[in-house]
């Protein structure tokens, strides 16, 4: 691999964009060249504390011909407009979970940077965890045997006052759902990365515990997986004070427990005296959105720069994010409707 340093951008630096130029001041092969943000005293801000440039207006920002990759990272129902703009500019695009609100935007993202040929990565760090790729290499070796059932849990918890800190969230234009399509994106998108395709969703949803938001702050599902395993999908945002994200595997041979993105169980019918580890909370995001992990996120990153220099798709690209959007829009229109909703969508 070659020494090219990329020169990214970024467009909205909000609580996740401020971080994603935190994070790229880490990355070896990688500089932030800019960033924009229709508040231009946060661009200004953001631009000054990294030493790059900045923008309130998108197309002078993308009209130059030194930006390599761009970090989508404003508001959920917005990923499809800002990365076909970056896309019809011939930049790659990382963008934010979830890949949009609604399918026919998430296809759209997809076709159009087929068409430019740029590469199109979606966030979905708890894929590359250790323990989601250790608890898959052995799902993929067989030793769960036949699964039988999956549960996905996120008890995470955000204040009123989070919700009040920007006027898209909480909106079904904007955010394009609560705990789930949020918080819960990663919980779905890992869970169904380790039992299959989901074949059909069963689901209720609830505003229980927030006021002045029009989306769900807790929902639950039951999922028939396409194996024929069964499961389960809880997610919430009034589990004060925002406790841990859990999914369980349980095969015929073998079962396994992530929680909080550790392996805190793994045993296996032929080798009974696996050690268990003790679940560690810490950096999880719980009950601050801003305190995660990065290990992932540093690694979808690289993955980019390894994605271009080989001319491959990136682990999480389109289709990918496409997946656990389509299972989250399952479970809106099971709720709404009192029926089992089969997909895909």
């Amino acid at each position: 691999m070659g020494e090219k340093i990329y020169n990214f951008a970024i467009i909205g630096v909000g609580v996740i964009g401020s971080m994603h130029a935190k994070w790229l001041q880490e990355i070896e092969r990688a500089k932030l060249i800019a960033v924009c943000d229709i508040n231009p005293a946060k661009a200004k801000e953001i631009g000054e504390r990294y030493g790059c440039d900045y923008y309130s207006d998108l197309n002078d920002m993308l009209s130059r011909p030194d930006i390599d990759i761009v970090h989508v990272c404003t508001p959920s129902g917005m990923h499809s407009e800002h990365t076909i703009a970056c896309a019809r500019a011939g930049k790659h695009i990382i963008s934010e979970k979830p890949i949009d609100t609604t399918v026919a935007k998430a296809e759209e993202m997809v076709a159009e940077c087929r068409k430019a040929g740029v590469k199109l990565a979606v966030i979905s760090q708890h894929r590359f965890q250790d323990s989601t790729v250790q608890v898959k290499q052995e799902l993929d070796a067989g030793r769960f045997g036949t699964l039988i059932a999956g549960t996905g849990a996120i008890n995470w918890y955000r204040s009123q006052e989070y919700y009040d800190s920007g006027e898209w969230r909480g909106t079904w234009e904007l955010d394009g759902g609560g705990a789930l399509m949020n918080q819960g994106v990663h919980t779905v998108d890992v869970l169904q990365y380790l039992m299959g395709p989901v074949e059909s969703v069963t689901a209720y949803c609830k505003t229980a515990g927030h006021d002045r938001i029009e989306v769900e702050d807790i929902a639950v599902a039951i999922l028939k997986f396409r194996n024929g395993a069964i499961g389960t999908l809880l997610g919430t945002t009034c589990a004060y004070p925002g406790l841990s994200a859990r999914i369980e595997v349980f095969g015929k041979d073998g079962s396994a427990v992530i929680q909080s993105d550790k392996l805190v169980h793994q045993k296996f019918r032929d080798e009974s005296n696996q050690e268990n580890n003790e679940a560690v909370q810490a950096g999880t995001g719980a009950a601050n959105p801003s305190a995660i992990d990065v290990g992932g996120h540093m690694f979808q990153i690289r993955d980019m720069i390894a994605a271009i220099e080989e001319d491959r798709e990136p682990k999480m690209n389109g289709e990918d994010g496409l997946r656990p959007l389509r299972i989250i829009l399952a479970v809106y229109e099971s709720a709404r409707t009192g029926r089992e909703v089969t997909l895909p969508l």
